[in-house]
């Protein structure tokens, strides 16, 4: 298996995965692999899945959405 090597760290952060590793009776290198596995894994597909249903929610209705460009630009001009 691959290893990670994760630099400059803060150390309120290192703090706070290290409470959380003690928290879930784990060590530090477990709970980071879980965070990391969970991450790739499962959190980007729900995004991508959430995303779809929002813009098929927004399909399914009779209002029609522009390209909000064109209305950005003329109110940068301003």
């Amino acid at each position: 298996m691959p290893n990670i090597l994760v630099r400059d760290i803060s150390n309120a952060a290192l703090d706070k995965l290290k409470s959380a590793a003690k928290q879930h009776n784990r060590s530090l290198q477990q709970e980071l692999k879980d965070l990391i596995e969970h991450r790739a894994l499962h959190v980007s597909a729900d995004l991508v899945s959430q995303a779809a249903a929002i813009r098929e929610q927004l399909r399914k209705r009779s209002r029609k959405h522009s390209d909000s460009t064109r209305l950005l630009r003329e109110d940068r001009v301003r």
